[in-house]
């Protein structure tokens, strides 16, 4: 083990005792582990309750048993093909019953699951499977055709094996998987230019549920909402929750993310527990008013996290009268089974810091804030964050540098770990022993809650034919709510390309969520003494070019276009939309047009699905399309009322008769 210096007490200006606070401040509650696997938690409360409703989405219902017995099978067929302890088997399907099955019946057959997000391009699809060594891949005949190309994985179609599964017994397969193997393993952006595979042990997953269903008393009569990809971190321990616990999850269907369906499943269902990023949140609750206090009244927790909460966001909603729930912010890595650290934020303490603190360690986890030479940071003193205990994850799967950069020997005694995870995270300790996030040391940023290395976008901008060099920056401003990145190029001389071109090269290379909101082309960039590019100069260039409020010129002739214009150019904070231009190809996104969506229904005064924006992406589409359709349904809406005034008055001559 390497040697560090742990304390120097010449450091801390406070007195002798404050020593002490540090190491009572790294650690969570310490609590006795077991070596049981979430599946067989899920297995015990089975026995326990086997009609109660495990499942719902559309209507549909399957019960606790009902589930159990369709794991069962699928793990049982998986298990004949091939798959065992730590396996690494894939799944790709949207959000379904087929999902949830295909989960717990890979864990029950031993195996571990890889997520891919069917949404993302299959290119990047075909990557992560190879990277990963997939031997097998849980999917259906509608995403079977993304990895035509995997010659060497086995796919399990559920819909068309169907059959065949169900031919399996239904009992409980033998436990095989312990604490010491693995349960998942997701992929995050790189900074090589591929994404990199974080790999979990069960006993730090298991350590995360038993701490997450008993610090916020999760029971049989809670309702989960769940609504993000399975892709994303954070979406994991909504699987199992409300499922070890006797509850409900309530599955949001697949498709555009759409507040007002949100909403209306909100209220509708009950839902007690969501879980999602700040940035997914924020539409549900702005504007705030009497109808979304209704829809949400019966929320008790709401978990945000991937990225910092904003007060100002949601105050209105957590400080008005009928407002029963808290947030809870949750801060942890991939790497590290989600949950590190939490802060439980109610109307009571809202504005007791001015940030929103990441709080303590959960239980049996340690984080530490550290200098450069890897001794503790005092109070107040900024440094780099790392995580020890029950949640350190296993590494990268097949790259065993990069593992080693960030697993590091556990130099600290009070650490219940042999490894500690670097975050790249900085932060500090207040007085009172909760840590205050301040950023990243490094390149990183999050975007709606994704976790995205920004070289890693850079590398696939450099692959166009047309393009020299590339730098990404992030440009934050008020006047727009989410951070936004902008693509700075250079190209070869003499060759053009136009930021379309650019956009949909990176489309077919990247998910949506990485592809820049913007593109600027800059004949050189600026370097810095040492004869590097600045990377600050680009930034503060990118922003002094678009520090200012986009003004928006009116189109002659056009009342209901520019009506329409000038939503997007508020949605996207900028001033020069054309009619033809797509939404998407301008910077737009799912959340930006769900931002869209609440701004025109209120503007026109009616509802419309999201999806008919989707089918109608530009100014000039849009406009026509919500023209038709209101005279359409003003045409309806007349009918409806001379019918009505026509029994009306039917039933005025017949009283008379009478």
């Amino acid at each position: 083990m390497n040697s560090f210096p742990i304390l120097n007490t010449d450091d801390f200006a406070g007195p002798a005792d404050a020593i002490r606070s540090i190491l009572d401040f790294m650690s969570g509650e310490m609590r006795p582990q077991g070596d049981h696997c979430v599946q067989q938690l899920f297995e015990s409360q089975v026995l326990r309750d086997p009609r109660a409703i495990a499942l719902e989405m559309n209507g549909e219902t399957l019960t606790y048993g009902e589930l159990n017995e369709c794991a069962n099978r699928l793990a049982h067929y998986l298990r004949r093909r091939g798959v065992g302890r730590s396996v690494l088997v894939g799944i790709s399907l949207e959000r379904s019953f087929d999902l949830v099955v295909g989960i717990y019946g890979i864990l029950k057959a031993g195996g571990a699951y890889v997520p891919l997000d069917p949404t993302y391009p299959s290119e990047r699809l075909h990557y992560m499977a190879t990277a990963a060594g997939l031997q097998f891949l849980v999917t259906n005949s509608a995403c079977a055709p993304l990895y035509q190309s995997l010659d060497d994985v086995g796919l399990v179609l559920v819909d068309e094996n169907r059959e065949e599964i169900g031919t399996e017994i239904a009992s409980n397969p033998d436990a095989s998987a312990t604490g010491g193997d693995l349960i998942y393993v997701i992929f995050t952006s790189g900074s090589t230019g591929n994404p990199k595979a974080a790999a979990v042990f069960h006993r730090g997953f298991t350590n995360l549920m038993q701490w997450f269903t008993s610090e916020f008393e999760i029971s049989d009569r809670d309702h989960a909402l769940l609504f993000s990809s399975l892709s994303f971190d954070l979406t994991q321990k909504n699987l199992y929750a409300t499922l070890i616990t006797g509850g409900t999850l309530h599955l949001s269907p697949p498709g555009p993310y759409d507040v007002s369906a949100l909403s209306r499943l909100i209220g509708e269902n009950g839902i007690t527990l969501i879980n999602c990023t700040p940035s997914a949140f924020y539409p549900l609750v702005e504007p705030f008013d009497e109808n979304q206090s209704r829809s949400l009244a019966s929320l008790r927790v709401v978990y945000l996290g991937g990225e910092p909460i904003s007060i100002s966001r949601i105050k209105s909603w957590i400080t008005y009268p009928s407002c029963v729930a808290e947030i809870a912010n949750t801060y942890g890595p991939t790497e590290c089974t989600d949950i590190c650290g939490f802060y439980r934020l109610t109307s009571d303490n809202l504005e007791q810091y001015d940030f929103v603190p990441l709080g303590r360690p959960v239980h049996n986890v340690q984080m530490a804030i550290v200098r450069s030479d890897m001794s503790l940071c005092a109070v107040g003193e900024s440094g780099e964050l790392c995580v020890g205990g029950a949640g350190v994850g296993a590494g990268y799967i097949n790259d065993a540098e990069m593992t080693r950069e960030k697993f590091i020997a556990n130099p600290f005694a009070e650490v219940s770990s042999e490894l500690i995870y670097r975050t790249g995270d900085q932060g500090r300790w207040h007085a009172d022993g909760v840590i205050e996030f301040l950023g990243r040391l490094d390149h990183q940023v999050k975007i709606r809650g994704f976790r995205i290395e920004l070289p890693e976008i850079e590398r696939a901008i450099e692959t166009h034919p047309a393009v020299s060099e590339a730098i990404v920056v992030v440009k934050h401003d008020s006047n727009s709510s989410d951070p936004q990145m902008i693509g700075c190029f250079t190209l070869h001389r003499e060759i053009t390309v136009s930021a379309s071109e650019l956009r949909s090269h990176l489309s077919e290379r990247l998910p949506s969520h990485m592809v820049p909101a913007r593109f600027e082309e800059l004949a050189r960039f600026p370097l810095s003494p040492n004869g590097k590019v600045d990377r600050h100069a680009v930034a503060a260039w990118v922003q002094s070019r678009q520090s200012e409020s986009p003004q928006v010129a009116a189109i002659p002739g056009r009342g209901s276009a520019n009506q329409i214009r000038g939503a997007w150019c508020q949605v996207l904070d900028r001033g020069d939309a054309s009619l033809d231009d797509n939404f998407f190809d301008i910077g737009g996104d799912s959340l930006a047009l769900a931002r869209l969506h609440q701004k025109l229904e209120k503007l026109l005064d009616r509802t419309f699905p999201i999806t008919d924006l989707f089918a109608h992406p530009t100014i000039r589409g849009m406009t026509e399309y919500l023209t038709v359709e209101a005279k359409t349904s003003d045409k309806q809406d007349a009918i409806r009322d001379r019918a009505k005034r026509q029994r009306e008055a039917q039933a005025d001559r017949q009283r008379k008769n009478s």
